[in-house]
């Protein structure tokens, strides 16, 4: 349970920390320079606030001090001038959190082969923060996690290593994360920010700093109700996506396009909201964080039996899809997976990014090599499969040109992430089969018979 003894805090300390937030004469130190962390690192810099990046990869500090991106929607031109201007450093030495008045804390939160949380991540920074903490710093927990994660796990954690105290000596919060990538409508400095912490001082300073980059932030009352604020998020998507996939299958059996009902229901000007089906869900947050609260709530004896349901169907697509390919293969030349070549297009979890973090089409891939077929993949933004915890035996794997000849060369080409750089027409013009996960071909005008919606 969470801990309740922070009624006494340090309210001259804290009120010194939001002064100099104010004045813009601090520090942000930033922990993990991935998707969260570096978009945070350049809102926070282009304020004109100084900030240290940490990460434990020295290649991504590498490129960073030597002015480089490596997220596509971050250009190197920008990295380079906050760099130049001495707005941004990157570094492996987690000492210099001393120099920091507060540190934001974004690194992954994984689930185990279990499907449970797995904390490693956050208890080795808390770990490191822990050993060069100092009187007067703010802490905030940016990673998608549990309720009760702040107070119970991380703030032990950081109490201990010099004996200081949680609100009289430095001040913790959580923050939830709401990157989108590939998102051209909100970015991190336009998205509003809910911030939760155990005592008013350090909601306070937290407040204070986030106002200096984004529109408006939330406040809410403890660090567990903003730790239950993603999960709630990512859990509401969840569901919804589980229900069009269940959809999905229901009317694809009755002849119905899914596509085109979605299409006409979106017409209602209230009481709905379009979620689309797709082949699996992907990304760092909707495959996870259902199971996170799903795990917490069985310590009270509650099972969630709706989220766990969603989870099962959301789960059940990539090897649907590959049903359907392995159907329409047999149906149309008589002739089974084993031994087919196979085209999938897409390896990134969503459209127009470069993020392939739990992509749904590893699993195809995987499931597909499994059932005997030969499969190469195309992805513009994706060049070369990374490695993996899951699926460590696809790393290395690299993208093959949507050309004439080598479209001709595929029993089947799987269309899995949609992005919009495709010639679509192109590719079914010389594909010999499309299976379409994604509506992706809605526009295509001649071959039609060839795709297969899945």
């Amino acid at each position: 349970m969470q801990r309740d003894d922070t009624t006494f805090e340090n309210v001259d300390l804290a009120q010194k920390l939001e002064q100099a937030i104010h004045a813009k004469r601090i520090n942000v130190g930033i922990v993990g320079m991935g998707y969260v962390g570096l978009p945070l690192a350049r809102a926070f810099a282009n304020r004109d606030i100084r900030v240290i990046g940490f990460d434990i990869d020295p290649s991504k500090v590498d490129q960073l001090n030597a002015g480089n991106s490596y997220i596509r929607h971050i250009s190197s031109d920008t990295i380079a001038g906050l760099v130049t201007r001495g707005m941004l450093t990157a570094t492996t030495d987690f000492s210099r959190i001393s120099e920091c008045d507060a540190i934001l804390v974004c690194v992954p939160t994984p689930l185990t082969k279990q499907r449970e949380p797995d904390m490693t991540y956050v208890v080795s920074t808390s770990e490191a923060v822990a050993k060069h903490l100092r009187t007067g710093q703010l802490v905030i927990l940016e990673s998608t996690t549990y309720p009760g994660t702040t107070a119970d796990l991380m703030r032990p954690i950081l109490e201990a290593a010099k004996g200081l105290k949680c609100g009289q000596d430095f001040f913790l919060a959580f923050s939830p994360e709401r990157e989108d990538p590939g998102n051209q409508d909100f970015g991190t400095t336009t998205i509003p920010k809910v911030v939760g912490a155990d005592g008013p001082a350090a909601r306070k300073a937290a407040v204070a700093l986030y106002d200096q980059i984004v529109p408006k932030t939330v406040a809410v009352s403890s660090s567990a109700a903003a730790e239950a604020v993603k999960l709630t998020e990512n859990i509401f998507r969840a569901v919804n996506i589980a229900l069009v996939n269940e959809l999905k299958l229901v009317y694809d059996e009755m002849g119905i396009d899914i596509w085109e009902v979605i299409d006409a229901a979106k017409s209602k000007p209230f009481g709905f909201m379009p979620f689309y089906p797709g082949p699996g869900l992907g990304g760092h947050c909707i495959p996870i964080d259902p199971f996170y609260l799903t795990w917490k709530a069985r310590e009270y004896e509650i099972s969630t039996r709706f989220i766990e349901l969603a989870g099962e169907v959301n789960r059940a697509m990539p090897a649907h899809v590959v049903n359907r390919l392995a159907l329409a293969l047999d149906q149309r030349f008589h002739r089974s997976l084993t031994g087919a070549k196979i085209l999938v297009v897409g390896l990134a979890y969503k459209k127009n990014i470069d993020d392939d973090r739990e992509s749904p089409s590893l699993k195809i891939i995987d499931i597909l090599e499994r059932r005997g077929a030969a499969i190469d993949y195309h992805d513009p933004y994706v060049p070369v499969v990374r490695p993996t915890r899951e699926y460590p035996h696809l790393a290395g794997k690299r993208s093959v040109p949507l050309t004439r000849e080598q479209l001709g060369q595929f029993d089947a080409v799987m269309i899995v992430t949609d992005h919009d750089s495709v010639d679509y027409q192109h590719l079914v013009d010389h594909a010999t089969l499309v299976v379409d996960t994604r509506n992706a071909t809605r526009g295509v005008k001649n071959g039609r018979d060839k795709i297969v919606k899945a």
